[in-house]
C-alpha cells in the first residue's frame, strides 16, 4: 500500500478512477491476447472508502481453445498490475 497524501475523493473522481483502471486492464489483455482469442473477459474494479481509498481489481479471463499455449493466469496478473499502476498515476495527478 502506498500513501499518496490525497484529499478525500469525490464520487466523480472515484468513478473516473475505476473506469481508468478497468480500461487499462482491458487494453492490456486485448493487446497481449487479441480479441479473437478471448471467449470471455469480465473486469470488476471497486473502490472502497474515500480517504484512504482501497482499489480492488478482479478479472475473469476465459480464452478460446485456439489459445492453448497462452497462460491466462499470467495475463490476468499483469493486467491487474497494469490497472493498479494506471490508478496510481491517476491519483498522483490529483495531489
Amino acid at each position: 500500500m502506498i500513501e499518496l497524501g490525497l484529499p478525500e475523493l469525490t464520487a466523480q473522481q472515484i468513478e473516473t478512477l475505476c473506469e481508468t483502471a478497468e480500461n487499462a486492464a482491458r487494453k492490456h489483455v486485448q493487446t497481449i491476447v487479441g480479441s479473437k482469442l478471448i471467449d470471455r473477459l469480465d473486469i470488476t474494479v471497486e473502490a472502497h472508502g474515500t480517504k484512504p481509498i482501497d482499489l480492488s481489481v478482479e478479472i475473469t479471463l476465459i480464452l478460446t481453445t485456439d489459445a492453448k499455449d497462452v497462460d491466462a493466469n499470467a495475463i490476468v496478473k499483469e493486467a491487474v498490475a497494469q490497472a493498479h499502476l494506471v490508478s496510481e498515476t491517476f491519483l498522483r495527478k490529483l495531489v
